[in-house]
């Protein structure tokens, strides 16, 4: 079993910076892409960034130039840097990891959510 841990959500003010984390751990040999979605209320889960193992990075329009993802392979943990917060940022994130190799093969993984709330 894989299990992502998240951390670092919460409420802030529109103009403002916050940082996700987001660490998994469990029988992992390796870990192909990391990524961050959303999901608001009654919509979608959309892709907001994603990372390759080897650095290759990919943003949603909404939020380039604004977020910007990291990787630590070491560690298996994603970050991602939030800034100039607006409030249509708000909702649930969630983190992903994809093709996920263990010893009974790969699967993917999902965090249980952190919420972000960016007040006007």
């Amino acid at each position: 079993q894989v299990q992502l841990v998240e951390s670092g959500g919460g409420l802030v003010q529109a103009g403002g910076s916050l940082r996700l984390s987001c660490a998994a751990s469990g029988s992992i040999l390796d870990i192909n892409a990391m990524g961050w979605y959303r999901q608001g209320p009654g919509k979608q889960r959309e892709l907001v960034a994603r990372i390759t193992r080897d650095g290759s990075t990919n943003y949603a329009d909404s939020v380039k130039g604004r977020f910007t993802i990291s990787r630590d392979n070491a560690k298996n943990t994603v970050y991602l840097q939030m800034n100039d917060l607006k409030p249509e940022d708000t909702t649930v994130y969630y983190c992903n990891a994809a093709r996920v190799l263990t010893l009974r093969g790969y699967l993917e993984a999902w965090g249980q959510g952190t919420l972000v709330t960016v007040s006007s």
